[in-house]
């Protein structure tokens, strides 16, 4: 229940804050409302100004006039970017801000920052051309790209809000000082008693001093009969707190007893941790080798294409030939790039899920033989230096509605083991990967022509931690990862036969849809 203190102070704040927010928001539109039109006018004014006045040195060639042009055009800090591109696409003229606000001509960056506005540039003839008319009247020279950012305005709209805001506290702080001042003298008695009861009512009796007994009114006899309870309390209060003392002396050596228990428990506990996390660390090295070696040598080749192209440039003999090249060397070394530093994180991401049991990656629809040749692409340079060859049978397509992620660590991990272990002897071999769907499951098997597992280890491999390669960088949690991801989160199952000499066979079985909680295959 609140005091009427706090309901006058509510009231009044409500009241008073609900008529300088209508104000206030009002005015906020208002300004809004000015700002965006400001806004439309210098978009469609520099856009116009640039398609009459760009054409004519492009149809001249004069690369330095269009640059001078489209600098004039920068000076409103609202334009952030200005880019001409020819009829064929390529960059004519262009100039952007650095993050300091300051001009920079001839950049050829592809992620500018703003709201773009196109316009297509056309040859400006005869009585049009001399009018300065914007319209088409000629052949199609190119385009013209405008960035312009809101920076400003949103600025301005939130420094309004904060002045608003501040002129509604202010107010409000007025007024609940004003208030407070005029209701002193009937709310000081009360709270000098309701504080002395919160008092009595934290702490022991004996620590509570009684109020002064000094008013002569209503509020000084209230105050005497608080008084007499609360020596009534002290008493009460002291009989309890000699039970009390009594009851703690004999829980204390329970108390000790939880607390070394608790001790024993963590210390237990922080070993385990601690036992595992060398092995783990050193899986961690292990599996993510292959996508950060892929990141580095695409990185290697795209920085080599780079230097090449800036040579030729510099050299003023680039040819548009050298631009394809370039252009289809960056795409496929950013595209390698961007797919393994994404398996790296989802190898790391698995090994710190390996005790949950769990992953957390998006689901989407995939189409399981595409996805696999996929992911062996990216493995090329590990089965090339493994001199493995690897086939993929996929007859009929298979569509997929699951953790395509997922997927590609089974796939990964599948495939280092089978390099790491099966061709050691003889130095290569051949990976075939099968697939075939049977009603709403999928029959997956993946088979090498290597060593074979000796008969004792078979029943182990999927155990975690389990390796016959331990000194040579092996931890044992490859097979174990793609056992949980399977059996956890694809509501699948996977088995292995092997015979020494004769290879090693995985067989994977799992639902084309995956569901939140998978049925045993078994029964379907």
């Amino acid at each position: 229940m609140h005091s009427i203190r706090f309901r006058l102070s509510v009231l009044f704040i409500v009241i008073t804050t609900a008529t300088l927010a209508i104000f206030g928001m009002y005015g906020h539109s208002q300004l809004s409302r000015e700002l965006d039109s400001s806004f439309a006018q210098l978009q469609e004014g520099t856009v116009t100004r640039l398609t009459i006045s760009v054409p004519s040195p492009m149809w001249d060639m004069n690369t330095a006039v269009g640059q001078s042009i489209i600098e004039a055009e920068m000076l409103p800090t609202e334009v952030r970017a200005i880019q001409v591109f020819d009829a064929e696409s390529r960059l004519f003229a262009s100039t952007t801000r650095d993050k300091d606000g300051r001009i920079v001509g001839n950049t050829e960056a592809t992620v500018l920052e703003g709201i773009p506005v196109e316009a297509k540039l056309y040859r400006q003839t005869g009585a049009k051309a001399a009018s300065g008319s914007a319209a088409s009247s000629g052949p199609s020279l190119g385009r013209i790209v405008v960035y312009f950012s809101r920076h400003r305005i949103e600025e301005a709209l939130r420094t309004n809000a904060l002045r608003r805001l501040l002129e509604v506290l202010v107010i409000d702080a007025l007024l609940v000082l004003v208030l407070t001042r005029s209701l002193q003298l009937v709310f000081t008695p009360l709270g000098q008693l309701r504080d002395a009861l919160m008092d009595l009512a934290s702490h022991d009796g004996e620590e509570v001093e009684e109020l002064p007994e000094t008013q002569r009114d209503e509020f000084g006899e209230v105050v005497k009969g608080f008084n007499q309870t609360q020596r009534k309390l002290k008493q009460v209060i002291e009989r309890r707190r000699q039970a009390e003392e009594a009851t703690r002396a004999a829980s204390v050596k329970t108390e000790q007893a939880y607390v070394a228990l608790q001790s024993a428990q963590e210390s237990l506990l922080q070993s385990e941790k601690l036992a595992s996390l060398g092995g783990l660390v050193a899986g961690v090295a292990h599996e993510i080798n292959t996508p950060v070696g892929i990141t580095l040598t695409s990185a290697s080749v795209l920085m080599e294409a780079t230097d090449r192209l800036s040579k030729s440039m510099a050299d003023g003999g680039m040819k548009k030939s050298e631009i394809v090249a370039y252009i289809t060397t960056a795409a496929e070394g950013t595209r390698l790039i961007m797919k393994n530093a994404e398996r790296a994180a989802h190898l790391i991401q698995s090994f710190k899920q390996v005790a949950a049991d769990q992953t957390s990656e998006q689901r989407r629809e995939y189409e399981l033989k595409e996805y696999i040749e996929e992911v062996m692409s990216s493995l090329h340079p590990k089965l090339r230096q493994g001199h493995a060859q690897v086939k993929v049978v996929c007859p009929n397509p298979i569509k997929l509605d699951g953790y395509p992620g997922a997927m590609a660590q089974v796939l990964t991990n599948l495939t280092m083991n089978t390099l790491a272990h099966a061709f050691t002897e003889r130095g290569s071999g051949e990976i075939e990967i099968a697939a075939v769907r049977v009603d709403n499951w999928v029959n997956m098997t993946f088979t090498d022509d290597g060593c074979g597992i000796p008969a004792a280890n078979v029943g182990k491999i999927f155990d975690p931690f389990f390796t016959t390669r331990r000194g040579s960088g092996g931890t044992g949690l490859g097979l174990n990862i793609v056992y949980n991801i399977m059996s956890k989160q694809f509501g699948g199952t996977i088995s292995v036969q092997s015979e020494v000499g004769k290879g090693t066979c995985f067989t994977v079985r799992f639902p084309c849809t995956t569901l939140d909680t998978a049925p045993n295959p078994s029964s379907a």
